[in-house]
């Protein structure tokens, strides 16, 4: 067994494992997501000790009108890797997202809440997270909001690029979220 596989290297959670050494970091060029079987096989060929997937299909309004697509990347590709992974008895670390939830609330949700996506990214996701269980492999999902880092676009690095220009800011009151 090898170093642990990374489906993902260039999106923030990817560039931040990077930088932490002893893993192989696959993007688009190497492995095409919307080819579920092609990520199987990548496992198959790395052998690694463990697979995290920080890959996904994440532009959440362009979604709505490729739902087919963002659930092969979302839905379809992690279930695939999943059963790659139970077959070969390593584990599988998943990043998903609060999106599986309604939406709604004032307070951090919890591991058991109920899920209820509002949105094609959010069915998507659960898909994958719901494949990923069924393929009964080592696994752990990760539920993110929020997600920052000194790399790619976020709310925060958007805020400090506005302070330069702009004595005031004004930004949506009614989101509620975790950063990670």
């Amino acid at each position: 067994m090898s170093a642990i596989l990374v489906f993902g290297s260039s999106g923030q959670v990817a560039t931040e494992l990077q930088r932490l050494g002893g893993l192989v970091a696959l993007g688009r060029d190497q492995v095409d997501l919307s080819d579920p079987a092609a990520c199987a096989a990548a496992i198959h060929a790395h052998r690694p000790r463990a697979v995290i997937n920080a890959a996904a299909y994440t532009a959440v309004d362009r979604a709505e009108e490729e739902e087919v697509l963002a659930t092969i990347i979302n839905g379809e590709a992690p279930s695939v890797m999943a059963q790659a992974c139970a077959a070969m008895n390593i584990p599988l670390v998943h990043i998903s997202t609060d999106y599986v939830f309604v939406g709604t609330g004032a307070r951090a949700w919890e591991p058991d809440d109920s899920v209820d996506p509002q949105n094609a990214y959010g069915r998507s996701k659960l898909a994958g997270e719901a494949g990923i269980r069924a393929a009964g492999g080592a696994h752990a999902i990760l539920r993110t909001s929020w997600v920052f880092s000194a790399h790619g676009g976020n709310f925060a690095k958007t805020m400090l690029r506005l302070s330069d220009s702009r004595d005031e800011l004004s930004v949506v009151n009614d989101q509620i979220g975790g950063p990670s």
